[in-house]
């Protein structure tokens, strides 16, 4: 992930939840109005991966899959057009140590307030938690919209 240090970037983090593709649009909007610049990251991690055995499954393959994914939810959250609009980043490792390094000095990082994993009735999740304390830029966490 190459940074040009005068631009205003927005990280934000999209993992497939509902209050990710809300952090997505507040992403678009908040970078609209500063001219900044969104970097989309979606991070992609095998459980069990630093068990005792060697993972099962093609790694190159599961991160083509993910980085397949992320451009269509990209698409149908935002259009296709702020879709082409969005630096768009797949990367392997653990969500909330890849975000933290992908926001420094960004403008803002913003992620969902719940992830896909974790306990319904948590007001955060693990990730947004995480990142809240320990990034190097303002965080915003978003909520998702009540159906």
């Amino acid at each position: 992930m190459e940074r040009d240090v005068a631009e205003r970037r927005v990280v934000v983090g999209v993992d497939g939840s509902s209050s990710s593709y809300e952090a997505l649009r507040w992403a678009v909007r908040y970078a609209g109005l500063v001219g900044g610049t969104v970097e989309a990251i979606a991070v992609w991690e095998l459980p069990g991966l630093y068990g005792w055995s060697a993972p099962a499954v093609d790694m190159d393959v599961d991160e083509e899959e993910t980085r397949q994914r992320m451009r269509k939810e990209l698409t149908d959250v935002l259009g296709a057009d702020a879709a082409d609009s969005v630096r768009s980043h797949v990367v392997h490792g653990n969500p909330a140590d890849v975000l933290l390094r992908a926001a420094e000095g960004a403008e803002v990082l913003v992620v969902g307030s719940r992830g896909r994993g974790g306990f319904a009735a948590a007001l955060l999740g693990s990730v947004s938690q995480h990142v809240s304390q320990h990034a190097s830029c303002p965080v915003v966490i978003v909520r998702a919209q009540k159906q």
